[in-house]
């Protein structure tokens, strides 16, 4: 499992299976109202995101899916994720049904369990997570704040391995364990939180960043992406959507990433 550069704006891209290309970089839309999400997508799609990353829970999957119409920009072009809540696990032939209606598309590029349903990993719902797949309503499938433990579970009872999946993740979270048993099993890494699990007042992030002419949160997101990990940075904010977007013009020392990943927690 390699990650590439894209041709179109130099994010790089890896792929999940089966043969669906991912932007390394994308949008999170979590906590953010109707108004704020369209306008979020709207200025990141104007920007140059090609990754939207939104969930049922979010209660937004309407303005996203507005702000990827308005856009103008080919279906083709977007890579779109929402989730399935836990709570709506018994539910998930309805509720894919309803999530592409809300956004107004005919398929999603990646749909994710959101959390295990009642802490389990319930290869029943990934059953019907498969068949959504299959009837050609997602282009790949993965999950959400899973273990490795309940990856294999899904893997074991129905043949078929989640793609992808989504944690928190940030320097502090680093485990070259954990990363390799994802990429073992050929389970893409995605990462969320990245700033907030992050003490960016940390000495030798501020080095690195200044060595490099950028900011510690944006060598926090280039460390994603020389490490091969999907990050999707949320913000409502021009500024700081085209700050974490401007990451293409640096790229990190094995030596920075190894200190990079060394960082400790940001004291509570």
């Amino acid at each position: 499992m390699g990650f590439v550069t894209s041709h179109t704006n130099a994010i790089p891209t890896t792929t999940l299976r089966p043969d669906v290309e991912i932007p390394l970089l994308g949008l999170g839309t979590w906590q953010a109202p109707d108004a704020e999400a369209y306008e979020a997508v709207r200025t990141a799609l104007d920007l140059g995101y090609r990754h939207i990353d939104t969930a049922r829970a979010y209660g937004n999957e309407e303005a996203v899916g507005r702000a990827i119409a308005d856009s103008g920009l080919d279906r083709a072009e977007i890579f779109l994720t929402t989730k399935l809540p836990p709570d709506d696990a018994d539910d998930a032939p309805r509720i894919i049904d309803e999530s592409l209606a809300k956004l107004g598309l005919d398929h999603l590029d990646l749909w994710l369990v959101h959390w295990p349903p009642n802490k389990e990993a319930r290869p029943d719902v990934w059953e019907n997570v498969i068949a959504a797949q299959q009837a050609g309503k997602t282009r790949a499938i993965g999950v959400s704040n899973y273990s490795i433990a309940q990856i294999d579970e899904l893997t074991s009872a129905t043949g078929v391995t989640p793609s992808i999946n989504q944690i928190p993740w940030s320097p502090s979270d680093f485990d070259a364990d954990l990363v390799a048993a994802h990429r073992e099993r050929d389970v893409v890494l995605e990462g969320y939180s990245p700033f907030k699990r992050t003490n960016l007042e940390d000495p030798a992030l501020r080095e690195i960043a200044d060595a490099h002419g950028v900011t510690p949160t944006q060598v926090v997101l280039r460390w994603h992406l020389d490490t091969g990990v999907v990050a999707i940075p949320k913000s409502v904010h021009r500024e700081r959507i085209a700050s974490n977007f401007d990451v293409t013009g640096f790229q990190l020392s094995d030596d920075e990433i190894a200190r990079v990943s060394a960082l400790d927690a940001p004291e509570r």
